[in-house]
């Protein structure tokens, strides 16, 4: 119930709300996973860049075998202005999750920002390519459109 107030409260944008929900989760139930991506999302709305990559990690320990530890901890980077450090970190993970579009989706994003535009419009065709599913795909095609990471490559683009 905790996790869910949490989770609610952060989508209305309202991080303090959230930290106390979560802080009413009991102790041994603190480092699981779903709780700690909730306080992951937590920290990124507060820009707290050491926290969500010390979570990140220990979502990596608890699960490398899911793709969303990896993903988090690449976009805390990122977003702490690490930018080739997170291209370099998520790049091989490719091979690891070749099933997972939100790896090459990042990977188009991080080469957007590094001025590889080819190379991000490359991961950007792989990333729309993945999903089977062709609303999924639509999907995927509106949020490129307005993501600002991919605003270099919408302006390289001719008619766009």
């Amino acid at each position: 119930m905790h996790l869910t107030a949490a989770q609610g409260w952060l989508e209305l944008g309202n991080p303090p709300e959230a930290n106390e929900e979560l802080e009413q989760i009991a102790a041994e139930l603190q480092c699981h996973p779903e709780v700690l991506r909730v306080r992951w999302h937590l920290n990124v709305q507060q820009k707290k860049w050491a926290a969500c990559l010390d979570i990140a990690n220990t979502l990596i320990k608890l699960d490398p075998l899911s793709s969303s530890g990896w993903v988090n901890w690449a976009n805390t980077l990122y977003w702490a202005g690490r930018t080739q450090e997170a291209f370099d970190g998520l790049l091989p993970l490719i091979v690891e999750f070749p099933k997972v579009w939100a790896i090459p989706y990042n990977l188009a994003c991080y080469c957007a920002q590094l001025g590889k535009l080819n190379e991000a419009r490359t991961w950007l065709n792989k990333a729309l390519a993945m999903p089977a599913d062709g609303e999924e795909r639509k999907q995927l095609q509106m949020i490129a459109l307005a993501d600002p990471d991919l605003e270099p490559l919408r302006k390289s683009t001719p008619g766009s």
